[in-house]
């Protein structure tokens, strides 16, 4: 009889514990709920707050200086700064953004699949030991440092050998083809990694050689996150700046062959932005170049999306 109360006693303390220990838990998971609700609220809120903000800032140039948009996209004159007749044709940039986009992607696209089929069905082993940690470095690049290497050794190369003084779309796309390299094949990698073993043995217990299986079974199989590596390669490629800006020559003209020199929407906001007055006319012009690459930012999150669903039904 004697033990009772101290059995009782336990069992109340315990119980106690259990229940502390159950508030605890709690209210660690509430504040944990709050953190990551606030931290989605407060990426919302910045998302749609830059994007009014370049919205706002890049339509001052219609709405206030009187520049017809047909004739801001479409015409090929550039020359805000004149202060008797300034003009404002964003066509030549606009231009050689996407030609230096697609360009890039063409010579980086082949290179950067092989190697991820190298990588992931050829030599896994080698490919993840060696190859990847080497990706992995060349994406942790500064741009400034592809733009140095076409500076001093791809510029001086063309002139001698293709004419001209060796700036142009040419050298911009070879360097942002390199730069975009690294991270195609980080992804298209993943993506040929991630096919069911089960599709491959299928294929290999039909008869199909290792080829046969690589191109009619894995590549279509694969085919949407590859479509999607690509698309990523080419968003950073649209948006790159600073390693295009010492390789293109920047001359707002459209240029009549590789080696002529040209712009891009970026390029020409990081020459003249600094240099301009808040407010002017040519100020806005230059928000209005930022805005149309916030129109092809989103359009590039668009199709990746649509990518990424399509890979998921598949």
């Amino acid at each position: 009889m004697s033990d009772e109360p101290a059995v009782s006693t336990q069992d109340r303390l315990r119980k106690r514990r259990q229940n502390i220990n159950v508030l605890f838990r709690r209210d660690s998971e509430l504040r944990g709920k709050l953190a990551i609700y606030f931290g989605a609220i407060l990426i919302i809120l910045a998302t749609v707050s830059l994007t009014l903000f370049l919205v706002w800032q890049g339509l001052r140039l219609f709405l206030f200086d009187g520049v017809n948009p047909l004739h801001f996209i479409f015409s090929n004159d550039w020359n805000p700064g004149d202060s008797a007749h300034p003009t404002y044709g964003a066509f030549p940039m606009i231009f050689g953004s996407f030609a230096i986009t697609f360009l890039s992607a063409l010579i980086a696209t082949p290179i950067s699949i092989g190697t991820a089929l190298f990588m992931s069905e050829i030599s896994r082993k080698w490919g993840n030991k060696a190859l990847r940690p080497v990706i992995e470095i060349l994406v942790g690049i500064p741009s400034v440092v592809y733009g140095l290497i076409g500076l001093t050794l791809i510029i001086p190369f063309i002139a001698h050998h293709g004419g001209g003084i060796g700036y142009g779309l040419l050298p911009g796309m070879i360097v942002v083809g390199l730069m975009i390299m690294p991270t195609i094949t980080s992804i298209a990698a993943d993506a040929l990694q991630s096919i069911p073993q089960e599709l491959k043995s299928a294929s290999y217990a039909l008869g199909a050689t290792r080829w046969q299986t690589i191109y009619k079974v894995i590549i279509p199989a694969a085919l949407p996150s590859l479509l999607t590596a690509v698309v990523l390669g080419m968003a950073r490629a649209f948006g790159e700046a600073l390693a295009v800006q010492m390789v293109i020559g920047n001359v707002t003209d459209i240029p009549h062959s590789m080696v002529n020199p040209a712009a891009t929407l970026t390029t020409i906001i990081t020459l003249h932005m600094g240099n301009t007055t808040s407010g002017s006319a040519f100020n806005h012009a230059l928000w209005s170049l930022g805005l149309i690459l916030l129109i092809m930012s989103y359009i590039f999150i668009l199709i990746i999306r649509y990518l990424s669903r399509r890979s998921k039904v598949l």
